[in-house]
């Protein structure tokens, strides 16, 4: 067996490196929201970020704990009766990726934890940082 990497979840292995987002513009995002009834929908479970590559990059939580970064498609949403539904749209102002729309990606940077793998992820700007991570399960975002 190999040694597992510092970056890498035991779980859900090590994704995909975000270094191909680097000088790419950031040309679309998606998100996913759960809802339930007229209740506000809560903070985004997954989002994809869409370059001007059209190369699709989502940012998740695993049910370790650990953020996960892949290439995969937008998911659907879907309804889950009495709990509510998932809704997958274009963000709006929603998240702190709307502001940044348009910009080039300068810079990616990763941080870990050596027993979930990765645990957070910057996206630098030109004009700011978004930070994405997860934190007790859920996918948190925030400007820097």
């Amino acid at each position: 067996m190999e040694p597992r990497g510092l970056d890498e979840c035991p779980v859900h292995r090590s994704g995909t490196s975000p270094d191909h987002l680097v000088e790419r513009r950031l040309a679309r995002v998606l998100a996913s929201w759960h809802v339930n009834g007229t209740a506000r929908r809560s903070g985004p479970l997954d989002v994809w970020l869409i370059d001007s590559e059209e190369t699709v990059t989502r940012v998740t939580t695993g049910s370790d704990w650990c953020l996960i970064v892949d290439t995969s498609a937008p998911a659907e949403g879907y309804d889950m009766g009495e709990s509510g539904r998932v809704e997958v749209a274009a963000i709006r102002g929603e998240t702190p990726f709307a502001r940044h729309l348009g910009e080039t990606i300068l810079a990616v940077r990763e941080e870990a934890d050596p027993a979930t793998g990765r645990t957070a992820l910057e996206v630098a700007f030109a004009s700011g940082r978004v930070r994405c991570e997860s934190w007790s399960g859920e996918l948190r975002l925030s400007a820097g």
